[in-house]
């Protein structure tokens, strides 16, 4: 919808409580990115109103989105929009705008706006931090905190989002009370962290949780990875938290599958290393997989993203092994849901290491020859034909259509009569497994036909 017709919608639910005697005003993020010229993506509405009375006002139209929390969603035109009453100290209910303020969490988000006179109100110096780019907590930043452990980490996600630092003593108060971040929801993390990651800068978001502290709490795995030292013939950038975090800086607003993929990749490196000759990481990528998928799993992560991150994480050292692959491999592997996203990943690999991209044009080759045909062509033979050679439904089936697909790849099946006297070669001493009476019957009827 047009930001101005979002904003008439807005601003008309303001009027109808003003009609009926109560304040009200736009409220956080949104009058922030008002001040700073950008276009809001949500528009919150505060009000001294009860919830009883906002139903009164907005019948049939209300929804309890966050009752418990005094909000309710109020929808104007089929676009809805979060009506909160004042609240206080306590979570008690605040006849006062001030006091609604003073309970928020950082000076950025403690605007308020009046739509209807157009007038934008700063009761705690918002507007000098946006211009000095300071994320600071309003009030007593221990306090903000207290109240929510979730702002711990939304002062890293503001800072890298809005590309501001973070004042001295909220960044104190952070690192003090970092352990806090605990108590809050796996799933409300997880948003943070990938509002964070996928920001313009994914290393600065990094850094922070590093040098807050954050990092040891909710991704401990990866704050693991200091001072694990790499064989520097290939890895002369350092030990693997930097690797990652150089990987981190090649990345600018990225999909959530790369990203994760780039700052799980190696995580399974401290358990696998061993000195030998050199320094090795045998199964790192095995590993790393597991460990990712249990980590994915605490924080929510959907089954479709935690599968394919997990899979880009246990394929990432197969790109190495593409120059001496079968052609029949070679092209399994260019078909993978995941690959773009896995050859992207290695290239990244590459450049924070020892910026040989040898492999990498290789596979960019073979991605243009194969572009043209299909790559993965159809079985020469279906179910049905290999009944009626002689085999029996089941896990043979999926074995011969592998090898028979293999074999096509590497054009040394090119016919159905050709495919036949393989199968018939290769699986005729493939014991087959006892039917039921039902498939019997339905078997011996497709043999004859």
């Amino acid at each position: 919808m047009d930001s101005r017709k979002k904003r008439k919608l807005a601003a008309r639910i303001v009027r109808k409580l003003r009609k009926k005697g109560f304040q009200a005003y736009f409220v956080g993020g949104c009058v922030r990115d008002i001040v700073m010229r950008k276009v809001p993506k949500d528009i919150d509405i505060a009000t001294d109103a009860g919830l009883t009375r906002i139903e009164k006002i907005f019948p049939r139209k209300t929804y309890p989105v966050g009752a418990r929390f005094g909000t309710l969603l109020v929808v104007e035109d089929k676009m809805p929009f979060q009506v909160s009453t004042f609240r206080g100290r306590r979570g008690r209910r605040s006849l006062s705008l001030s006091e609604d303020v003073g309970m928020r969490d950082f000076t950025i988000n403690g605007l308020a706006y009046e739509p209807l006179k157009k007038r934008i109100i700063d009761l705690v110096g918002a507007k000098s931090d946006i211009r000095k780019k300071k994320i600071r907590a309003i009030g007593d930043a221990s306090c903000r905190f207290a109240q929510d452990p979730l702002r711990l980490i939304r002062a890293v996600r503001f800072a890298v989002t809005l590309g501001f630092s973070i004042d001295d003593k909220t960044f104190q108060a952070v690192k003090k009370m970092a352990g806090c971040i605990k108590r809050v929801s796996a799933e409300r993390i997880r948003d943070e962290l990938i509002l964070i990651f996928t920001s313009p800068n994914p290393s600065l978001g990094l850094n922070l949780l590093d040098e807050t502290g954050l990092i040891r709490h909710i991704l401990p795995q990866i704050d693991s990875l200091k001072g694990v030292e790499q064989p520097r013939a290939f890895h002369p950038e350092g030990d693997v938290f930097i690797h990652t975090l150089l990987m981190l800086k090649q990345l600018k607003s990225p999909s959530l599958l790369l990203v994760f993929a780039c700052l799980f990749h190696d995580i399974g490196k401290p358990a696998t290393r061993q000195v030998a000759e050199r320094i090795r990481f045998s199964g790192h990528d095995k590993l790393g997989a597991r460990m990712t998928d249990r980590i994915l799993k605490r924080l929510r992560f959907s089954n479709k993203d935690r599968e394919n991150i997990v899979a880009c994480v246990e394929n990432h050292m197969r790109m190495m092994e593409a120059p001496k692959m079968r052609e029949a491999t070679l092209k399994r592997l260019l078909t993978r849901p995941t690959f773009d996203v896995e050859l992207a990943l290695h290239r990244i690999d590459c450049i924070a290491s020892h910026k040989d991209l040898t492999i990498w044009r290789f596979l960019r080759k073979k991605c243009r020859e194969f572009k043209k045909r299909p790559v993965i062509p159809k079985p020469l033979l279906n179910g049905y034909e290999l009944i009626k050679i002689g085999f029996t439904p089941g896990p043979i089936f999926g074995k011969i259509h592998r090898q028979m697909v293999d074999m096509q790849l590497e054009g040394k099946l090119t016919g159905k009569s050709q495919a036949r006297s393989w199968v018939k070669q290769y699986f005729r001493h493939c014991e087959e497994p006892k039917a039921t009476k039902q498939s019997q019957k339905k078997i011996a009827s497709l043999r004859s036909q």
